[in-house]
């Protein structure tokens, strides 16, 4: 199962982590752990390349592990964040929660 926690800070976004694998199907054609990722890492680029919030960011592909800390949360990634959440949330929909689960958690 892959693990997205999300960490706020008022209503500012300041950190995603993902972690593990959805094991949906094999690796190659696991559909929910594609989706998981272009939603994550485009989100992550997104941040890099449209705003000025410069991003820490850690991964490991083979854990499937991704941590991003937003060191500087602007409306512009608050946004992103949140058209990221709306993705993976319907891909939880579809999908169900044996394969992904999203964690939101207030600081």
């Amino acid at each position: 199962m892959i693990d997205v926690s999300i960490t706020k800070n008022g209503d500012d976004f300041i950190r995603v982590t993902t972690s593990g694998h959805a094991l949906f199907d094999e690796s190659g054609r696991d559909v929910v752990c594609a989706g998981v990722s272009v939603l994550v890492i485009n989100t992550i680029n997104s941040m890099e390349r449209l705003t000025s919030s410069n991003p820490e960011v850690d991964s490991n592909q083979e854990e499937g592990f991704i941590d991003c800390i937003i060191n500087k949360p602007s409306e512009e990634c608050n946004l992103l964040m949140k058209s990221m959440i709306l993705g993976l949330e319907e891909i939880q929909k579809s999908y169900s929660d044996d394969y992904l689960q999203i964690n939101i958690k207030e600081v």
